[in-house]
């Protein structure tokens, strides 16, 4: 199963575009800074994510505020059929409070 969920803040984001086929997208960076623990020590994890919300999800994603943390859900995929590069594809997101 390829299923990703992640608490993130959006650090970059593009315009909305269309593809060839009409279908609305917009990429974007995804920032997540959270405490794991591993092996029982608490590790500090930082990173950022490019990622895409495409279709309907694309409209609210592109209004979305910048820098508020929002649980995404969705999952990976090659940036394109020769890439080693991994994009998050949103399937849904909501803000946390």
């Amino acid at each position: 199963m390829n299923q990703l969920c992640l608490v993130a803040t959006i650090a970059e984001r593009d315009v909305l575009r269309y593809t060839p086929a009409g279908i609305p997208i917009v990429s974007a960076k995804l920032l997540h800074d959270s405490e794991q623990v591993e092996a029982g020590v608490p590790r500090s994890v930082t990173f950022e994510i490019s990622a895409l919300a495409a279709g309907e999800i694309s409209g609210r994603f592109n209004q979305a505020e910048l820098g508020k943390p929002f649980r995404f859900t969705g999952f990976l995929a090659r940036k394109n059929r020769n890439s080693k590069s991994l994009v998050f594809h949103i399937a849904d997101f909501e803000a946390i409070t």
